[in-house]
């Protein structure tokens, strides 16, 4: 349903939304188990968005914008390949030119329902370790709370 880069600044949000300090894309690439190269453009996508922000030099890294509460896996999807509704016919039949066919009624539900649901889902609403932790690790500190 999600491309792999949607998939890659997924797991780069939950990453830096279960970090207290900034984070570098050589740091959040090994973690995410993704290509520096690919997650260096993933996290330029999301600084663009506002997704999160930067800084460079010796201290920098990267960081949520704002508190995961605040922040809808709607927002990130959105910013990498957002999932479109459907509202005319994708193939042009000249039939369905006035109303969509049931096939498409019933597919435009369900983008509908998946916008809805991701816009209802915050990173800090995923983040409950208790339930599957992660395993991911900064620095050598365990980001679920044990040591690395």
């Amino acid at each position: 349903m999600f491309t792999r880069t949607t998939e890659y600044a997924l797991r780069a949000t939950v990453l830096l939304s279960q970090s207290t300090g900034r984070i570098t894309a050589t740091e959040i690439a090994e973690q995410t188990r993704v290509p520096v190269r690919y997650m260096s453009k993933v996290l330029q996508t999301l600084s663009e968005a506002g997704i999160i922000e930067s800084q460079r030099g010796p201290t920098g890294g990267f960081w949520l914008s704002r508190p995961a509460e605040e922040i809808t896996l709607l927002d990130i999807v959105d910013c990498i390949a957002p999932i479109q509704r459907i509202t005319k016919c994708p193939i042009d039949l000249p039939e369905h030119e006035q109303q969509l066919c049931p096939l498409h009624i019933a597919m435009d539900d369900l983008a509908a329902i998946a916008r809805k649901k991701l816009g209802a889902t915050t990173l800090a609403s995923v983040m409950d370790t208790s339930i599957v932790p992660l395993g991911l690790t900064v620095k050598g500190k365990s980001l679920d709370g044990d040591t690395a």
